[in-house]
């Protein structure tokens, strides 16, 4: 991998990557929520977090047991296991 971070020795394969890594150094969050005011490293970040202040139409993964709802399938999936009790990083 070519580009390689001056920080850490992390590399990457796009120069892109390498940028959007090098925030995390310098702490740097420009993308700012205009409801909450928390900020965000990430443009991507920011548009994710955005979804729970759009009401739960944009909150589309119900958990069946319980009927709570998430903007995130993986937020889902950590959620379903407090109804079966798995742990699977122990």
């Amino acid at each position: 991998k070519p580009y390689k971070c001056s920080e850490c020795e992390s590399s990457f394969s796009h120069k892109s990557s390498l940028s959007k890594h090098q925030i995390t150094h310098v702490g740097e969050r420009p993308f700012t929520c205009g409801e909450c005011r928390r900020s965000f490293r990430l443009q991507i970040s920011l548009i994710m977090h955005q979804r729970i202040h759009a009401g739960k139409s944009e909150m589309a993964f119900l958990c069946p047991q319980c009927g709570k709802n998430f903007t995130r399938p993986s937020h889902l999936l950590r959620h379903q296991r407090t109804h079966t009790g798995e742990r699977p990083y122990q």
